[in-house]
């Protein structure tokens, strides 16, 4: 599902013309990134819950060379989703096909 199915479907369940809905998505997203950007936890109640982590410093190796390489720690997104999310999906046990 891409952004613009997302604005579809909120549109025509709303009765919102696209262009309305489109800016709300866009400001949704926005707002969840420059939050993420700020450090914050978002919590959405039965959705799940957006943060930040600190991924610690690793050694790595480079798969053609095979030479060892430090790689730095870094701040990375995370979802984590709710239990209500995790119940309805594992209920509709629809998986996709490969």
């Amino acid at each position: 599902m891409t952004k613009a199915d997302i604005v579809n479907q909120i549109a025509e369940a709303t009765g919102l013309t696209k262009t309305d809905t489109s800016l709300v998505v866009e400001g949704m997203l926005a707002s969840l990134s420059e939050a993420m950007q700020q450090g914050e936890h978002i919590e959405i109640r039965g959705f799940g819950t957006f943060k930040v982590v600190r991924r610690a410093p690793r050694t790595g190796r480079n798969p053609k060379t095979g030479k060892v390489v430090k790689i730095p720690a870094r701040p990375v997104p995370v979802f984590k989703p709710s239990r209500e999310l995790r119940h309805s999906v594992a209920e509709a046990s629809v998986l996709p096909s490969s």
